[in-house]
């Protein structure tokens, strides 16, 4: 078996296979460059007294904007208590008040559910403890290499082409996952590393695996406004303990509320910033908490030579997260046999138009363990020989400005048209645009305004903020 990325979703998937052996590959040392320990908001499961696995159900289902598979949803959903067991035997040290599980509140949630570890460091602390694991577990083999290709024969899948510096390595697997990350380094400003570029949907592509959802990007409203592609984030969790949005004349303007679905608060802020606004998030309230509570925003801030404590935060919207992806069932099973996605790269149906706050965690880590599994339980074929062609290497540069032009927060026909059009121009001698191309084209598809896909001239979204 070949686990292609090393994010939650891989680390998952590498340990449930286990003790059948398994290639793991990451492009650069293991954790570095995965959007998981980025992550900080934290990771969200009905485990608290007051909550239930119904109401977790109701808030995704109420996010997606009636675009979720309701079976998808009710099973990743539900397997969030066990999940949440399974990280702590794992090593995961989740913050706590006294002997119980600290739960914050975020935007969309009807109650505290947000499990973190070490305050906004969830990801990093959940990857920590991953891979601890997966270097003491002898049946994953780490080889630090790019996947450029997935070759695929009469029976499915067939191996990996992958490259170590200017070495070419062609690995025979009858079964692979992808477990690659998003698509925000495709923007000009992403929260996202600058890498993810939606590698392995452009393996998937390439393979001919069937892909749904394209044009539902997310988009963080409250990325630091600091220089660079790859903006540092400032969790949604700071405005659950009390920050709120002000503009430069200290007035507050968002209709919708702080804490409403983030399609709605990333439109307002949009909106504000094109009415040629500066926005800030105001946390002068929470006051010396803030350090504690948020550590590493604090220092993302003091880099930057900003005082929460006596500063509004600079912020504007950044592409954070890709709810489509690769179409997998309950299983990470895809439509090339021998194929399998899990993580942000799969489209599972929990998301539907709009991704809720920190499921993206709970989902990489129960469909990547799940993914794992099923990749276990198969009956190894007889492998063959690989043969395949190095392919040409995307390039995001030329698709970045044209992506953030047109198919960003807000989209209409003539700007989507355009995308298409110059992307159509560029498809056949980069992937990177191969890939833009199909998201301009889903986006043309969808006439109406939904989640996070809000075209202006519907103005349907308008209602919700």
């Amino acid at each position: 078996m070949i686990i292609i990325g090393g994010g939650v979703a891989g680390l998952m998937a590498a340990l449930a296979a286990s003790p059948h052996p398994v290639t793991l590959l990451n492009p650069g040392p293991l954790g570095v460059g995965a959007a998981s320990a980025m992550s900080q908001g934290g990771l969200a499961a009905a485990v608290g007294a007051d909550d239930s696995v119904a109401l977790h159900v109701a808030d995704t289902l109420a996010a997606g904007a009636g675009l979720c598979d309701p079976e998808a949803v009710e099973r990743i959903i539900g397997a969030g208590p066990a999940l949440v067991e399974t990280l702590l035997r794992l090593g995961v040290r989740f913050d706590r008040h006294g002997a119980d599980l600290a739960l914050g509140l975020e935007a969309a949630h009807a109650r505290p559910r947000i499990l973190h570890g070490n305050g906004d460091q969830t990801g990093a602390e959940i990857m920590r403890a991953l891979m601890v694991r997966v270097r003491a577990t002898p049946s994953i083999t780490i080889v630090r290499a790019a996947a450029r290709k997935i070759v695929v024969g009469d029976n499915g899948v067939a191996g990996v082409l992958a490259v170590r510096g200017s070495e070419i390595l062609l690995l025979p697997s009858d079964r692979v996952l992808l477990a690659t990350g998003g698509i925000g380094g495709l923007f000009s400003h992403t929260t996202n590393p600058e890498g993810a570029i939606g590698h392995g949907l452009m393996l998937a592509m390439d393979a001919g695996a069937a892909l749904a959802d394209l044009e539902f990007i997310q988009f963080h409203p409250t990325a630091l406004d600091v220089a660079g592609a790859s903006l540092p984030l400032i969790s949604e969790a700071v405005r659950g303990e009390g920050a709120r949005f002000i503009d430069e004349t200290g007035a507050y303007f968002m209709r919708g509320g702080d804490l409403a679905p983030r399609d709605v608060v990333a439109r307002g802020v949009f909106a504000h910033v094109q009415a040629g606004h500066q926005v800030f998030l105001d946390a002068r309230g929470i006051g010396a908490r803030f350090a504690t509570r948020f550590p590493s925003i604090a220092a993302i801030c003091a880099r930057a030579e900003i005082d929460p404590m006596t500063q509004p935060i600079p912020v504007r919207p950044a592409a954070h997260y890709h709810m489509g992806g690769v179409v997998v069932d309950a299983a990470g099973r895809t439509s090339i046999e021998g194929l399998y996605a899990a993580g942000e790269v799969a489209r599972t149906g929990l998301h539907g138009a709009n991704r809720l706050a920190s499921n993206s965690l709970l989902e990489a880590a129960i469909c990547g363990e799940a993914a794992g599994q099923a990749m276990a339980a198969l009956h190894a074929k007889p492998l063959r020989d690989v043969r395949a062609e190095v392919p040409v290497l995307p390039d995001a540069v030329p698709v970045r400005p044209i992506m953030s032009a047109h198919l960003g927060v807000l989209r209409d026909a003539a700007g989507m048209g355009l995308a298409e059009e110059k992307f159509a121009e560029m498809a056949g001698q980069n992937p990177a645009a191969a890939l833009a191309l199909r998201i301009a084209q889903a986006a043309l598809a969808r006439k109406n305004s939904v989640g996070a896909h809000a075209r202006v001239e519907t103005k349907q979204f308008y209602k919700a903020a």
